[in-house]
């Protein structure tokens, strides 16, 4: 069954500054939280359309490897990443930058899969991914200067 993840945060940096700081894969290790261990494998990236980016994850005390390829690069506009290892039986996440009030909006939107069903799904995957891209969330307005009080939205809703 396909589930579809959904955020938005606003912060107070231009668009070209937002973008620029997604532009760099080595920025990932900030806005990921420390729990999961994230080591990015691949030393040097540029992010273009076919860039490939290898990771090492740890969740619950489970290690494993997650390959991402940007399947799209629209600068200071979208980009797309598209799991071609890992733990999903599918990951398509679109990253979206839209100017907004001397800000930027940041939004995400992943569509995805995973092994063993809806009770995975609600007990375990859904409740993990609210927690980490609500910390991304929060990050985000942390290294941007945002104060909290400006709303995060994570929504995790099943796709009919």
């Amino acid at each position: 069954m396909p589930y579809r993840l959904e955020t938005r945060v606003a912060v107070p940096a231009p668009i070209d500054t937002v973008f620029a700081f997604f532009s760099d894969a080595r920025n990932l290790q900030q806005i990921t939280p420390s729990f999961l261990n994230f080591r990015l494998l691949t030393p040097a990236v540029e992010m273009r359309k076919g860039a490939r980016i290898d990771y090492r994850l740890r969740l619950r005390g489970v290690p494993f490897k997650w390959q991402s390829e940007i399947t799209s690069w629209e600068p200071g506009v979208r980009f797309r990443d598209e799991q071609r290892r890992g733990p999903y039986r599918y990951w398509k996440h679109v990253h979206l930058f839209t100017a907004d009030a001397g800000g930027t909006v940041v939004e995400d939107g992943v569509d995805y899969d995973v092994p063993g069903g809806r009770y995975v799904h609600d007990w375990v995957v859904a409740p993990e991914l609210m927690r980490i891209f609500t910390f991304r969330q929060h990050k985000l307005q942390e290294i941007f200067g945002a104060s909290r009080s400006n709303g995060v939205k994570v929504a995790i809703q099943i796709k009919l």
